[in-house]
């Protein structure tokens, strides 16, 4: 069963919303009489992390990423930096 909240009475009872959407339920909210949004549950993503980077590699929207990370380097000049902050703010 679904229900229409106006935005008046959504900001009221927005925890009683909420209940209704974790048990699988949508909801609508209305201003003036017109629907402006739905609230509805989210559902658990079709595919993994992995398997989602690989589709986008193959579309071509994101590159390949790195095989191996090579040592970081600081890149301040002076080290002790995060020290001289710290000690500032004292």
């Amino acid at each position: 069963m679904s229900r229409v909240y106006s935005t008046y009475q959504a900001k009221a009872k927005f925890s009683e919303i909420i209940r209704r959407v974790r048990s699988g339920q949508r909801v609508w909210i209305s201003y003036r009489g017109e629907m402006v949004a739905e609230v509805a549950p989210v559902e658990a993503p079709k595919t993994t992390i992995e398997e989602r980077l690989k589709q986008l590699e193959a579309e071509g929207a994101i590159g390949p990423r790195p095989k191996t990370v090579g040592k970081l380097r600081p890149i301040a000049k002076r080290p002790g930096g995060l020290k001289r902050f710290l000690e500032s703010r004292d």
